[in-house]
């Protein structure tokens, strides 16, 4: 089944969301009243095996300033965990 809904409805009942979706319930997500992205169940093959250091995110060198002064490193921390 497909639903449309938007990102008020999105941000106010992700949870319920979240879970009509591992139902298998698939969501067109209207900002601005136009279509703007899907949201649909991932298969059961898929499996997510991108090794850290293959991760375009996180080979990524860094851009700007963090605004309470935490390092790449830091930021790194909290994103990947403490043994990044």
């Amino acid at each position: 089944m497909q639903s449309t809904i938007n990102t008020k409805e999105l941000r106010t009942s992700l949870s319920k969301i979240i879970e009509s979706v591992k139902r298998g319930e698939r969501f067109i997500v209207l900002y601005k009243n136009k279509p703007a992205f899907q949201i649909v169940p991932l298969g059961e093959d898929v499996e997510i095996t991108l090794p850290l250091s293959q991760d375009p995110l996180y080979k990524a060198k860094a851009l700007g300033e963090s605004s309470n002064g935490a390092s790449a490193k830091d930021h790194d921390s909290i994103l990947y965990g403490n043994d990044s």
